[in-house]
């Protein structure tokens, strides 16, 4: 039986966090493995002793901070479902016991043709966690293989697949990379400077109000007004502007300025379309601009 196997559910639990945290965060205490499982400060240094006996390689303590920082040499113990890892931090989970879904059979979920790499994601969250800048090496659509140097910030699904949100030193302007067209990540040796953190990210700090509203053009509105439980006919959003275009894109909103498009393409409109001059990437919403 494997060492892992032989454990109980509750121990598999809490090396899965630390190993979590480690991967993710590139760092744990035991205070945080206190709090997370309400143990003692005794049992939670026996978890540490047994994870260290596991993976000898994974991590060390630093006195000062009293923190297990992650190692060069880290190899996981446990595998995670890269879609359960990003749901998971989005709704705040941390147990690290992300095992890939169990699909239902009556239940069943739109089909996602895009998957993340957990190496690639692990890499981002511990920069931004750690408040670091990266190599990249990075495939795009319109300059193909390029080399760039990036300080994220924030993980973004845009509704169709997940960007990075970071400082572009190349374009020396905030911007969003695609996750899984970055190919490698390293550590940067160059500290990001106060331009390049996320306090200076006028975009994603900008906040903005959408107000939705059934396309004029459909016969029977109400049924848009119950799909999204409006009020008065209208469903009122708060999001920023970084993010807005690919809300409204997702949505299939008609921000043209007099509805021009079909109704059996966008059943949703925006109503304050003077919101559009606030937001970025309006190439990419519907109508905007006629």
């Amino acid at each position: 039986m494997e060492p892992l196997q032989a454990l109980s559910h509750g121990q598999r639990q809490r090396l899965a966090f630390i190993d979590f945290c480690l991967q993710y965060f590139g760092q744990i205490s035991r205070q945080d493995l206190i709090e997370k499982f309400a143990t003692g400060l005794a049992a939670a240094t026996r978890d540490f002793s047994l994870y260290r006996e596991l993976a000898p390689d994974n991590m060390k303590l630093v006195h000062p901070s009293r923190h297990y920082q992650r190692q060069p040499g880290f190899k996981a113990l446990f595998q995670h479902d890269a879609e359960a890892i990003l749901t998971g931090l989005a709704r705040g989970f941390g147990d690290g016991l992300s095992q890939p879904l169990v699909p239902s059979q009556v239940c069943v979920d739109a089909v996602r043709l895009i998957h993340p790499d957990t190496e690639i994601i692990a890499a981002l969250m511990r920069a931004i966690q750690q408040g670091e800048a990266l190599e990249m090496q990075y495939v795009s659509t319109s300059s193909g293989d390029s080399q760039r140097q990036l300080v994220p910030h924030a993980l973004v699904n845009n509704g169709q697949r997940w960007h990075v949100r970071a400082f572009d030193r190349q374009s020396q302007q905030f911007t969003d990379f695609v996750v899984t067209r970055i190919k490698a990540l390293q550590p940067c040796v160059d500290a990001p400077k106060t331009a390049e953190q996320p306090a200076a990210d006028s975009a994603w700090l900008q906040a903005v109000e959408l107000v939705l509203i059934p396309h004029p053009g459909l016969k029977h509105p109400e049924a848009i007004m119950l799909d999204y439980r409006m009020q008065d006919g209208e469903l009122h959003l708060s999001s920023n502007a970084a993010l807005a275009g690919y809300l409204l894109r997702a949505w299939s909103v008609d921000c043209s300025a007099k509805y021009q498009l079909s109704s059996g393409v966008c059943q949703l409109a925006l109503k304050n379309l003077d919101v559009l001059s606030q937001i970025e990437h309006l190439a990419i919403v519907p109508g905007a601009g006629h």
